[in-house]
């Protein structure tokens, strides 16, 4: 089924179909993983520790999405493809969007007020998504 609905993104032109490269997607995850890590270190602002988990992530999202064959310009259908490419629960990609929204405030508009609860989520999502991309790559 979850190829299913990737096709039909591929059919309206959200994403595109692409063979995957396993160093392509090995790298993906070692760069998810390494910015995950630098993330948890606490003498980080919050600032920076956010960046680097949201990164970690899409890196991630990026490697479940590669590894089935898509590709996408989109770094929210990324992560809103997790529930096709990884079976990751709906809660849990919807942490991942409000950690885009987030992120687009602070890129785009200087605003960057981010909450201990939105951070915390993000780790445990994160780290779930570098378990189950790990478990699936080749």
């Amino acid at each position: 089924m979850a190829e299913l609905e990737l096709d039909n993104l591929v059919r309206i032109g959200r994403l595109k179909m692409e063979p995957s490269a396993p160093s392509e997607i090995q790298g993906l995850v070692q760069s998810g993983i390494r910015r995950l890590e630098d993330a948890e270190r606490p003498e980080l602002s919050q600032e920076s520790r956010f960046d680097l988990a949201y990164n970690a992530a899409h890196a991630l999202a990026l490697a479940a999405l590669r590894a089935k064959g898509y590709r996408s310009e989109s770094r929210y259908l990324v992560f809103q493809c997790l529930q096709h490419t990884l079976d990751l629960p709906q809660a849990q990609w919807r942490v991942l969007d409000q950690a885009h929204r987030k992120r687009n405030l602070a890129e785009y508009e200087g605003d960057m007020d981010v909450d201990e609860h939105l951070l915390a989520a993000l780790f445990r999502v994160a780290r779930e998504v570098a378990k189950r991309v790990a478990k699936a790559a080749p």
